[in-house]
């Protein structure tokens, strides 16, 4: 990758950091309580190593097919990020991403929580994983409903092979960023109201929330993660 790009890179990772500072400071949060995935989507491998050359230590992938094969490039560069699942994940999928994530973030229903705990176990692994909840209502968004979020829990905590950390959700697309803050404020509130749950395990700690457009907003309304593409590594690839 040619210098002027990897130093674009840099110039917007920072940009990116100080206002996660930034959001993080006006909720009372110290910024190193949230955790940065470049969403790498899209780009070549050579741009996903230049921002973890530039200290990004988490990237995010939405498929199985484009994770995989610059996971194993990286890391034949040297390069070993936390990698996350953000996107869709089908159940015949799951068998191949077993033992590669860090995080997956996209669990949307009971039977793909049960292939990964059956997958899991079968490798002798837990998976870290995430709920996905379409707290926005639109038919376009994967996930569970809040009001199944209760049962889906009891069920899931119950798994061997899989541990969920936490919740995932995505906000509706606007123009105006300050209209994501009730959705994000109702996801903060269903995490919270899992916490004190007495069958809740430890490691409830995970509330990813919050993209380019977005992530201060999720950031103040209690966001741990957030998801970042364009913001760091430019305009997407079509």
């Amino acid at each position: 990758m040619a210098n002027d790009e990897t130093g674009a890179i840099r110039s917007r990772l920072l940009a990116v950091r100080e206002a996660i500072a930034a959001a993080a400071a006006q909720a009372g949060r110290p910024a190193a309580d949230i955790t940065l995935i470049g969403v790498s989507k899209l780009f070549s491998e050579h741009t996903a190593l230049a921002a973890w050359q530039c200290g990004l230590a988490d990237l995010g992938e939405n498929r199985v097919q484009e994770l995989l094969p610059k996971q194993d490039w990286l890391a034949q560069a040297g390069a070993r990020p936390n990698w996350h699942l953000i996107g869709t994940l089908q159940r015949n999928k799951v068998r191949q991403v077993i033992g590669r994530t860090a995080l997956i973030h996209s669990v949307d229903s009971l039977s793909l929580l049960d292939e990964i705990s059956r997958r899991s176990q079968a490798a002798g692994l837990i998976t870290d994983v995430l709920l996905q909840v379409n707290a926005t209502g639109e038919a376009s968004k994967h996930g569970f409903a809040p009001l199944e979020l209760d049962d889906a829990l009891a069920h899931g905590w119950r798994l061997p092979g899989v541990r969920i950390r936490g919740l995932m959700t995505m906000a509706q697309q606007t123009a105006f960023p300050e209209e994501t803050v009730p959705v994000f404020t109702a996801v903060k509130n269903a995490f919270e109201r899992a916490a004190r749950r007495p069958d809740c395990p430890d490691g409830w700690t995970v509330l990813s929330m919050g993209m380019s457009q977005d992530f201060a907003q999720a950031i103040r309304c209690g966001a741990t993660h957030v998801r970042v593409g364009s913001a760091i590594f430019g305009p997407r690839p079509l």
